[in-house]
């Protein structure tokens, strides 16, 4: 078992990644501070791990709720589901919440632990790559609305995030794909020696090689921790972890949450920042090629839809929490391993790639 840690002061908490840890009832216990746990978790997840994750801790009142899977259910109806369960048994304030799920679980369970009796524990529990890598760490928490994704929400971090490895076992490939799609993303912002691993390695990922992956989760969730400490409520360097984000948004609510995964989305919005980048003369074309052939070769999509037309998909990027004072702002490349947020950019450049980015 590897273990990092988020510095957060009086708010910072371990990262546990390994094989196994699943069961571990020695790794929950210093995170619940009363006997009350709910724990969080969907309908494809239950029947894989419920049950062992009950088992581990056996020594408290523990309930459940099996929420419906998918990024559509992402919602403030369906967020009403857990607080139900928790006031039907009469949980009380020192409830701790565990996430037993991918990021639409961690977000929807961290923000409801934000909310009830204005705040509780809540443990994170990922059993997705792109939840091991990313949304478990760093306490954004949240529901779309119809208009944008993530835009009702809360910081909360949770008390500790147990990554088991085992999960990835039977994750679907396309799932899998998805979650590389945030790997990749920490060699492009900030980590340039990663990124010239993933490109030897990536193929062993795919395949699911226990060691790659345990090395690709650990050197993801040191970067996020490291940018998390360094501005936890996103106030400056913590938005370049948002590298295709903006893109990748308009894309997951202008075709239907769930139609694209939202690591597909953010693979096509890198690749757009990147031609966005070049054209900008900021990025060398070579480093744009081995942008996309990285993408491409973790089997994730280079294109945005047809179906989404360039008015419309403008539209929706400017329903994104870096928009200031109207303006979109987007996190670009100077280089791989060079990230910045800017708003320096003429709308019609926008335009124009976007429309290249639809039609190639």
């Amino acid at each position: 078992m590897k273990t990092l840690h988020v510095e957060l002061g009086p708010r910072s908490y371990p990262i546990h990644i390994g094989s196994g840890l699943l069961g571990r009832a020695d790794l929950l216990k210093p995170c619940i501070a009363g006997k009350q746990v709910m724990v969080v978790t969907n309908e494809t997840v239950a029947p894989l791990y419920l049950d062992k994750t009950l088992a581990a801790l056996s020594d408290y009142q523990c309930e459940s709720v099996i929420l419906p899977d998918g990024e559509q259910y992402k919602t403030l109806d369906v967020l009403n589901h857990i607080f139900d369960a928790l006031l039907r048994k009469h949980l009380d304030r020192r409830v701790t919440l565990v996430a037993l799920g991918g990021g639409v679980i961690g977000d929807m369970t961290g923000f409801a632990a934000a909310c009830y009796q204005r705040g509780v524990d809540f443990i994170q529990i990922p059993t997705t790559l792109l939840s091991q890598v990313d949304s478990s760490v760093g306490g954004k928490t949240g529901v779309n609305h119809p208009l944008g994704k993530n835009m009702i929400g809360a910081f909360h971090q949770p008390r500790c995030v147990i990554a088991d490895t085992d999960t990835l076992n039977t994750l679907p490939d396309r799932e899998l794909s998805a979650g590389l799609a945030e790997v990749i993303k920490y060699g492009l912002i900030r980590d340039p020696a990663f990124f010239d691993w993933l490109e030897i390695n990536m193929d062993k990922l795919l395949t699911r090689d226990t060691q790659a992956l345990v090395y690709a989760i650990e050197r993801s969730c040191t970067n996020k921790a490291d940018v998390v400490a360094l501005d936890e409520r996103e106030g400056g360097v913590r938005a370049t972890l948002n590298l295709g984000h903006t893109f990748g948004h308009a894309i997951e609510t202008g075709m239907g949450y769930g139609v694209w995964l939202h690591g597909e989305a953010v693979a096509t919005g890198m690749c757009m920042a990147a031609r966005m980048s070049a054209r900008l003369g900021w990025l060398d074309d070579a480093d744009v090629t081995r942008a996309e052939a990285l993408i491409r070769q973790a089997r994730l999509p280079v294109r945005a839809p047809r179906a989404l037309d360039t008015t419309r998909f403008i539209e929706l990027m400017g329903v994104d929490k870096k928009v200031q004072d109207g303006k979109i702002r987007l996190v670009l490349l100077k280089a791989i391993g060079e990230a910045v947020v800017t708003d320096d950019f003429p709308p019609a450049l926008l335009r124009e790639v976007i429309e290249a980015c639809t039609s190639m």
